[in-house]
C-alpha cells in the first residue's frame, strides 16, 4: 500500500520498540504520576512533535549529514547526554526534598502527608520532552534503518510511504503514552498519601534517566 512492504510485520515491530522503556516514555509517566493527567499530556505532545521532527529530518537526509560529520553527530549526542542528566538531576532532588519532608511530617494516617510530591522546579513538561526528542540523534538514523526495511525503493512517491509509516508509528505512540498517563494518574493519588513511595519514585526515574545519558555517551 501506497509504496510500504511487509506491513503487517512493521506494525508488530513498531508496537515491540514503542513498548521497550525509554527516556521520553518514562518521562511521560513521571510527570502524569507527579503532576496529574493535564501535565502528562503536555509531555507526550512534546515528544510526538519530537519525534515528528526527527522523522521528517530523517526523511530528508538528516541521517546522512550525521555520517558525514562526525564532530556535528558528537555535538548533539552530547548535548542529548547533558540535557538527560539535568532531568535526572532534577528528579533526584526532588525526590530527596519529597523524603526528607516526609521524614519530617506527621505520618500518613493523620492527612498532613496529602500534600503531592515535591515538584521539579521550573518544569515545562512539553519543552523538556521535546527538547529531549531532538537532542537524541541516535532516534534520526534508527528512523532511517528501521523505515527503509518496508518501502519500496521503486515506487514513485516515496514521500507517501513515510507518510504511512510515520501515521502508524505515531498512532500507536500516542496510544502508548496516553495508556502511561492514565496509569501514572493513578499512581499520584497513592503517591498524595505515601510520600516515601514517592521519593522513591522520583529517585528510581532519576536514576534511569542517568542510565540512558550513560548508554548514550557510550554508543
Amino acid at each position: 500500500m501506497f509504496g510500504t512492504v511487509d506491513l503487517w510485520t512493521y506494525i508488530a515491530a513498531t508496537v515491540l520498540i514503542i513498548l521497550l522503556p525509554g527516556p521520553n516514555s518514562l518521562y511521560v509517566l513521571s510527570v502524569a504520576s507527579r503532576r496529574g493527567r493535564r501535565a502528562g499530556f503536555a509531555a507526550a505532545a512534546g515528544v510526538f512533535c519530537g519525534d515528528s521532527v526527527l522523522m521528517v529530518a530523517s526523511a530528508a537526509g538528516l541521517a546522512s549529514v550525521f555520517a558525514a560529520s562526525p564532530i556535528l553527530y558528537n555535538a548533539v549526542r552530547w548535548a542529548g547526554v547533558a540535557y538527560l542528566a539535568y532531568l535526572a538531576s532534577g528528579l533526584l532532588v526532588a525526590g530527596w526534598k519529597t523524603w526528607r519532608a516526609a521524614r519530617r511530617g506527621a505520618p500518613a494516617e493523620t492527612g498532613a502527608a496529602h500534600a503531592a510530591p515535591a515538584p521539579v522546579r521550573g518544569e515545562r513538561p512539553y519543552v523538556r520532552a521535546l527538547v529531549a526528542s531532538l537532542l537524541n540523534p541516535k532516534a534520526i538514523l534508527f528512523f532511517v534503518a528501521f523505515f527503509v526495511q518496508f518501502t519500496d525503493p521503486d515506487y514513485q512517491w516515496p514521500v507517501l510511504s513515510y507518510l504511512v509509516l510515520y501515521v502508524i508509528l505515531q498512532t500507536c505512540s500516542v496510544a502508548y503514552l496516553s495508556t502511561l498517563i492514565v496509569a501514572g494518574d493513578r499512581f499520584a493519588r497513592l503517591f498524595r498519601e505515601r510520600r516515601r513511595l514517592a521519593a522513591a519514585g522520583n529517585g528510581l526515574v532519576g536514576a534511569v534517566m542517568i542510565a540512558f545519558a550513560a548508554k548514550l555517551a557510550t554508543g
